[in-house]
């Protein structure tokens, strides 16, 4: 194929600009099964979209919702329903998917801002452990249709590098409140003067700021509870929280779109003065910071009890997300992965406070989360438990232990430190990593432990299992979506549309792609390989085309290719990493040069291909593989990790900036094709 920049001839589809090239000659003879499944999921998840924006969302892509919005909660459940659209998009799916995702994400904006809850388009102030979540959704439009978002994106960054704003004070280095956004004027953490407490809160993560009260004090009425009152306002409603850090991922975002070295430098600045004070801290990273930048300042010298911080109401679950975000965050701007240090330090306290015990005799606050993730065959399995959360009388609220934040940061930097940090969870887990059940949670992640599993060698029937699964997942939502399709959806029960988006991406970036699904309270996508279909010129699997990724080691990142078509050949550039800043500096890959098991004219079958490899240079972020019908190839490619700045750019695009530009082409056939 010719190597043409952008702006192609019409009828012609567009070429990346001075790739490498090869081409399949294994016979594809009988499919694999993971392949099959692969296609089949595709399938599955187109029809599913197109069911849930037909039963739950209006013309202009709005959901089906006519009441009102009570308090300040609410704007992440409009948009969580459809963060992983335009990442399935990303993946392979229909062409049509993204003018939808973007059709819903401005439905939404509108919806929200006639219900009050945006102002310019953005969150007018809330937390960033549900910020987090709402952005997602507008981080996969940026991969997909960088030049159609970034003037939004660049525009939210601004809300946060510009002091002018309101939202940071760069002479102490915090954000200034916990409740943060769009409206300067928004303050504390709730209107009036009780925060809109529901007895069920206090069931389940009791209640914050809960050393005011001594233990023998009488009960209050909740109107007139000092902790949900004038106490919470003054001191967890002002200063800086550990959750803001996922905050970093928003700026992230806009230096990836722009290059602009004023949201490096903020990233670098604002995650730096958290990391000294984890340092400070022991390594553990402390959750409050007052409007002096003082820690504990308005808590009486506590280093937890700050908004969605170690007490109240998540622990772990919101501070170590948030604050594996902005590590990233910062060693992607920075190429120091020394800023991981407050993640792993922190995480390994709490590691060391781990207990092993049956999670039928742990305190845990997120019952409904385990019963489904467990089963009934491990509820009672004693396994390493550690503590989410920490007050005066120590660490408590034990659970399982999540891998997603190990994962990503295994993932990243590929270390053996890292690996092996993963290994020892495994060996202390009482639980076979290689499980894998059908269930969801709205983080459309939970099965790390089996890809894992799966990467180290350990389940070859993987790949077909976790497929399986994911199956299960979509065709359990379209029932759910049935069921509810007519519901008039009371405030009370918007986390539904949640409950029954049907979109199921994880089986598949895992695949795919080489990664985890992405960190829910505000991550970028992490990924060793990214495809782009090279006949249409635009992201994803080219149809019929399904990829697997059996190591994610840099020295041997192993990717199949499988083109199921019996009639059509495809084109598939690989692009090193989810935004090209990694370099493939050589490829071994398979092939067949003799024909002969083909076989004569009057044979009643077909004799066993001959595969064998060649090696070939490539020095730079893109490959291409022409994919005849019916054909296969693995690569095995040798990747130098984050050499590239990290780019939303089309391979397609004469200025891409992870192809080498004096990239020589790579033999097709036989050594004397060079191209």
């Amino acid at each position: 194929m010719s190597l043409t920049p952008a702006g192609h001839a019409s009828g012609e589809a567009p070429s990346p600009h001075v790739s490498p090239e090869l081409r399949a000659r294994v016979p594809l003879l009988e499919p694999p099964g993971w392949a099959v499944a692969q296609r089949a999921l595709f399938d599955l998840l187109d029809h599913a979209w197109r069911r849930f924006a037909r039963d739950f969302t209006g013309p202009d892509g709005r959901l089906r919702y006519g009441g009102e919005l009570t308090t300040r909660d609410g704007v992440d459940d409009f948009y969580e329903v459809f963060f992983n659209w335009p990442q399935l998009y990303l993946l392979g799916g229909a062409d049509d998917l993204l003018p939808a995702s973007e059709r819903h994400w401005e439905g939404v904006t509108r919806q929200l801002t006639e219900l009050g809850m945006l102002k310019d388009e953005y969150e007018r102030g809330y937390d960033w452990f549900h910020q987090g979540e709402s952005l997602l959704l507008l981080y996969f439009l940026c991969m997909a249709a960088p030049e159609r978002w970034a003037e939004r994106a660049l525009r939210f960054a601004e809300l946060y590098v510009d002091p002018a704003k309101g939202n940071y004070d760069a002479e102490r280095r915090i954000i200034t409140r916990p409740h943060n956004g769009s409206d300067p004027d928004r303050t504390g953490l709730f209107e009036g003067d009780v925060y809109p407490w529901l007895l069920k809160e206090a069931e389940t993560y009791g209640f914050p700021l809960d050393w005011i009260l001594p233990a023998d004090a009488p009960d209050h009425p909740l109107s007139e509870d000092p902790r949900l009152g004038r106490e919470m306002r003054d001191r967890m409603g002002k200063g800086d929280t550990a959750v803001n850090l996922a905050a970093a991922g928003l700026v992230l975002n806009a230096w990836i779109l722009s290059g602009e070295d004023r949201y490096r430098d903020w990233i670098t600045e604002y995650v730096g003065a958290w990391r000294e004070r984890a340092e400070a801290n022991g390594g553990v990273l402390p959750d409050n910071v007052d409007p002096d930048g003082v820690v504990g300042g308005l808590l009486e010298g506590r280093w937890y009890g700050g908004h969605y911080g170690w007490s109240w109401p998540h622990g772990w679950h919101s501070v170590g997300h948030a604050a594996c975000v902005a590590a990233l965050a910062a060693a992607t701007v920075t190429g120091d992965d020394g800023f991981l240090d407050m993640v792993t330090t922190t995480f390994e306290t709490v590691v060391d406070n781990g207990k092993v015990m049956a999670f039928t005799d742990s305190d845990s606050s997120l019952p409904s989360k385990w019963q489904a993730q467990l089963g009934p065959d491990d509820i009672g399995t004693p396994t390493l438990h550690v503590p989410f959360r920490r007050n005066d009388t120590g660490w408590f609220d034990y659970n399982p232990v999540t891998p997603a934040v190990p994962v990503a940061l295994w993932h990243h930097t590929a270390s053996e430190c890292d690996r092996a940090r993963l290994e020892k969870l495994r060996e202390a887990s009482g639980i076979d990593w290689r499980t894998v059940r059908s269930y969801r949670a709205k983080e459309e992640s939970g099965h790390e432990e089996a890809w894992f599993a799966f990467l180290a060698g350990d389940d070859p029937d993987y790949p077909e299992r976790i497929l399986a699964a994911a199956q299960a997942q979509v065709r359990h939502r379209l029932a759910r979506m049935e069921r509810y399709r007519d519901l008039d959806v009371p405030e009370a029960d918007i986390h539904l549309w949640q409950q029954s988006n049907p979109v199921a991406t994880e089986a598949l970036v895992q695949l795919t792609w080489g990664g985890p699904q992405v960190l829910y309270n505000g991550g970028l996508q992490q990924a060793r390989v990214r495809y782009h279909d090279a006949d249409a010129g635009r992201p994803g699997l080219p149809p019929e085309v399904a990829a697997l990724v059996t190591s994610i080691a840099p020295e041997a990142t192993t990717v199949e290719l499988v083109n199921l078509s019996p009639g059509s050949a495809r084109t598939v550039v690989v692009q090193a990493g989810a935004f090209a800043e990694h370099t493939i500096r050589s490829v071994r890959y398979t092939t067949c040069q003799d024909d002969g098991w083909v076989g004569d004219m009057y044979d009643y079958g077909h004799g066993e291909p001959v595969v064998t490899e060649a090696e070939a240079a490539v020095d730079g972020s893109l490959l291409v593989v022409v994919l005849p019908a019916s054909t296969r190839i693995r690569l095995t490619l040798r990747l130098d990790l984050r050499t590239h700045r990290p780019s939303y750019g089309s391979p397609f695009a004469t200025d891409h900036p992870g192809t080498a530009a004096e990239a020589s082409a790579v033999e097709t056939g036989t050594e004397e094709d060079a191209r």
